[in-house]
């Protein structure tokens, strides 16, 4: 997968196009990404003891990795990722500017 966490993405198709955010998880085994502030849904929430208030929370759900692309840090746009070896070890690269990502 080529979006790990920490990176900063940016939605390509949903219903939060055009939004970026910073990947907190990464679910390679069935290419979901949770993004922060992208993908949020309300949540009904009991009360868990008696006298207290139930509420309506904003939970953030995985997006699939296949609608979102890397941002780059240096040039600051979307771009597609590609792989190179330096020093014996394979690290990613932007397309767009060639520095690494």
């Amino acid at each position: 997968m080529k979006i790990h966490k920490g990176d900063t993405v940016k939605v390509l198709a949903g219903k939060d196009k055009s939004k970026t955010g910073k990947v907190i998880k990464v679910n390679p085994n069935n290419s979901r990404v949770t993004v922060e502030g992208v993908n949020l849904y309300k949540k009904h929430v009991r009360p868990k003891r008696q006298g207290e208030k139930g509420e309506i929370v904003q939970v953030v759900r995985p997006i699939n990795s296949s609608n979102l692309m890397l941002v780059c840090s240096s040039c600051n746009r979307a771009t597609r990722v590609g792989y190179r070896l330096e020093n014996d070890k394979k690290v990613r690269y932007c397309k767009k500017c060639k520095s690494l990502l």
